[in-house]
């Protein structure tokens, strides 16, 4: 330790980083604004001005997505009934391939919400306790595989759909109302529910980043993208004072002082462990085949830009906005209690059927 070294006086990204955090959380505050007002024109019945459906609201429907995804690998076509969910899950996939899992603590909502959790509750135990709080690993490794047992779970689901069923499903009034059931179990949600999001809640005031690290599917996925992402946090093991300052400040938990060079599935690319590296030259994010140093910066900038533009190239090749028009959403909120899950192939058809004798009836009065 009483080695000299080159201090590093490198700036933080940190601060650019929660900046970048906010602007994602209000823009899912706007986008909840607009589709809120989408549901006060179907309530109305059509009386109230119509204020167009936000496409962004599909970027809440991961499934559907992935199931578009699959569809579009199957049969070439982008299906028009969420497009949008579509660019937003490659937009995600792309972010995480090229730096890491950097999506769930750049971008995410639930993310930015368990982080701020999380430094709240390490605030408490440091002060009660002087170390943060960890399970132990013969509880930790089990209770991170439930998060790769439910993603193996919906992709056999998935990828088990033939592309005719797929088809079916995508079309379904099921799919096409699924973010309106999902307003609906927030605003009216049940106790049950509300006991079980109070229970993560208070979990992970104990437990730093609860959902994340242990229940959610989306972050399993992201998890394995980063596996193979070129880019990494290298640790320079001959400047490297061995003080620990980056295994402590990981919210992930992850050994960063005792590795050349970080692979894990819980790496988020936050660059907390970068920022704290006192050594300059010592901890870098560097291209793997190249050895080059990427800049903090350019990650942010990376981030946002490559985000922007996938989602941006769905608006700009008209695969943002559905093709519903406001008056099958009309329909379909009408029959939307009696709407449930297609369990096969029958009950989806006699869904369709259903809603086209009403469109029929419709069309009737009309004329």
């Amino acid at each position: 330790m009483g080695t000299k070294y080159i201090k590093n006086n490198d700036k933080p990204v940190q601060k650019i980083r929660f900046g970048v955090q906010v602007a994602f959380a209000l823009l899912c505050i706007w986008i909840g604004i607009e589709f809120s007002q989408f549901i006060s024109f179907l309530e109305s019945n059509g009386t109230n001005a119509f204020p167009g459906r936000p496409p962004g609201v599909e970027g809440f429907l991961p499934i559907s997505a992935l199931m578009s995804v699959v569809y579009f690998f199957q049969t070439g076509q982008i299906h028009d009934v969420h497009p949008a969910g579509f660019f937003i899950f490659l937009a995600i996939v792309g972010v995480s391939f090229v730096f890491g899992k950097s999506f769930c603590s750049w971008l995410c909502p639930i993310g930015f919400i368990s982080e701020m959790v999380g430094d709240f509750g390490e605030k408490i135990w440091k002060k009660l306790f002087k170390r943060r709080i960890k399970l132990h690993r013969f509880l930790d490794y089990p209770l991170r595989a439930v998060k790769y047992l439910l993603l193996a779970f919906f992709a056999f689901a998935i990828y088990s759909m033939t592309e005719t069923t797929l088809a079916i499903f995508l079309s379904d009034n099921y799919n096409i109302s699924a973010d309106i059931k999902m307003y609906y179990f927030f605003t009216d949600i049940s106790r049950f529910s509300l006991i079980v999001i109070g229970v993560l809640f208070f979990l992970s005031v104990f437990i730093r980043n609860f959902w994340c690290r242990y229940l959610c599917p989306y972050g399993a996925l992201l998890g394995l993208i980063g596996l193979v992402s070129p880019n990494k946090i290298k640790r320079n093991t001959i400047s490297c004072i061995d003080c620990g300052l980056c295994a402590k400040a990981c919210p992930s938990f992850i050994k960063v002082d005792k590795v050349k060079t970080v692979i894990s599935d819980e790496c988020t690319t936050c660059l907390n462990c970068v920022d704290v590296c006192p050594v300059a030259d010592t901890l870098d994010v560097k291209n793997i085949f190249e050895e080059k140093r990427v800049s903090k910066k350019i990650i942010a900038l990376g981030v946002a830009l490559l985000f922007v533009s996938i989602t941006g190239l769905g608006m700009i090749t008209g695969h943002w906005h559905n093709k519903i028009s406001k008056e099958e959403y009309q329909i379909i909120y009408k029959q939307l209690d009696a709407i449930g899950h297609p369990t096969n192939t029958a009950e989806i058809n006699r869904l369709n059927k259903a809603l086209e004798k009403e469109r029929s009836n419709k069309s009737r009065n009309i004329n």
